[in-house]
């Protein structure tokens, strides 16, 4: 009885966002990349994302091929039961195309996320500085 509780209460929990960030981009930037980590008790899917200060939010992984690293676009990140899917500098990330206006350290950008089954979650990117690493806060 106690691991089918257990069970159901995985299943219930939401989707957690953690950490969401991206780093402050020059003046002349039409791109920049988000960051942030996700958590859930149900499997689940990332399949898109949006914010109004780009035109789209593409989802890439970053792969080694033939000796060197390739950025591509995919269809989704799945996010396991119980677990965590992260996305990080040189791993996967999110992109946002034609950036309307530079980031500055400090600002935050809205972004929306898309799940298969948890629908939308709304999150602001906290920008850090140009250089920032994964943990730089």
């Amino acid at each position: 009885m106690t691991s089918l509780l257990v069970a159901l209460l995985l299943a219930a929990t939401p989707v957690k966002v953690e950490d969401p960030w991206t780093r402050a981009t020059p003046p002349v930037a039409k791109v920049a990349a988000g960051y942030l980590k996700i958590t859930s008790g149900a499997a689940d899917r990332l399949i898109g994302a949006s914010s109004p200060v780009a035109a789209r939010v593409e989802l890439h992984v970053v792969e080694m091929k033939g000796g060197v690293m390739r950025m591509r676009q995919v269809n989704g990140y799945d996010i396991p039961a119980g677990g965590s899917f992260e996305l990080s500098p040189g791993g996967a990330h999110l992109m946002l195309v034609d950036i309307k206006r530079p980031f500055k350290e400090g600002a935050k950008i809205p972004l929306t996320l898309r799940f298969e089954k948890g629908g939308e979650v709304k999150v602001e990117l906290q920008v850090r500085a140009l250089g920032a690493s994964a943990h730089s806060h």
